[in-house]
């Protein structure tokens, strides 16, 4: 019956038409995957940062604290040494003091030090953060554009896969077989079979072909040189097979 061979065409302009929503998107979906995941990896490494920012400024205060304490402790020995009785005393006490002051120093050098990598710190987050800021912004506009491609095309989308489905029903699984398997390589896997060539690869068709082909519309025949499902000009398509 000449319906399979026309329903498949039909197939074939509807995979055609989804193709195209489908390049219409180019690599949208891939690109946002890529930003999203770098998006998150930026928001990671803020967050790392803003921890060890913490960290730092704590350790900061422990240790500001920490030195206040030494330094009345040392005070306080101080006071002491001048109301010791014997000269055993008076070491001990000042032993005590060359360690707090030993502590003492070993503190504000770590002090020092840390100032530095607070700095360091503070820089890197300001980096961390500006380029979060660049990465969103591009993750907001691709979004967008994504958003504004796939809404515009959503409903024709649906209504063409309808219809497909639709077709698919009129068309034998063997037949629909041999339509996946030559669209699996070649998009447009029917073709038409004008002047007596394959409008696919050009091929010259072989006479007796073209006269088996207009005689069986009830049958598929393939494209010698490159396999496409051939149909021949006087299978009547219906212009607006959509509505």
């Amino acid at each position: 019956m000449d319906n399979e061979l026309k329903y498949l065409v039909y197939i074939s302009q509807l995979d055609t038409r989804l193709d195209e929503f489908e390049e219409d998107l180019g690599g949208l979906p891939e690109q946002l995957k890529t930003i999203r995941q770098n998006y998150e990896k930026q928001i990671a490494m803020v967050k790392e940062t803003e921890k060890i920012l913490r960290d730092v400024r704590k350790f900061a205060v422990n240790s500001k604290q920490a030195l206040d304490d030494l330094k009345d402790k040392e005070q306080k020995l101080s006071d002491r040494q001048f109301r010791v009785r014997n000269n055993k005393e008076f070491d001990a006490i000042t032993k005590e003091i060359e360690h707090i002051r030993q502590e003492y120093n070993k503190i504000t050098s770590e002090m020092r030090s840390i100032s530095v990598k607070e700095d360091n710190l503070i820089e890197m987050l300001e980096m961390q953060k500006q380029e979060r800021l660049e990465i969103e912004k591009d993750l907001k506009e691709k979004e967008k554009e994504y958003e504004t491609i796939s809404s515009d095309q959503n409903e024709e989308i649906k209504e063409l896969k309808s219809k497909k489905k639709e077709f698919e029903k009129k068309v034998s699984r063997r037949s629909l077989d041999d339509y996946k398997r030559v669209r699996h390589h070649l998009k447009d896997a029917v073709v038409l079979a004008k002047r007596n060539s394959c409008t696919g690869c050009y091929s010259a068709i072989p006479p007796q072909k073209i006269v088996m082909l207009r005689n069986n519309l009830d049958k598929l025949f393939f494209c010698e040189n490159c396999g496409r499902i051939l149909y021949p000009e006087e299978l009547v398509l219906e212009e607006n097979f959509l509505f």
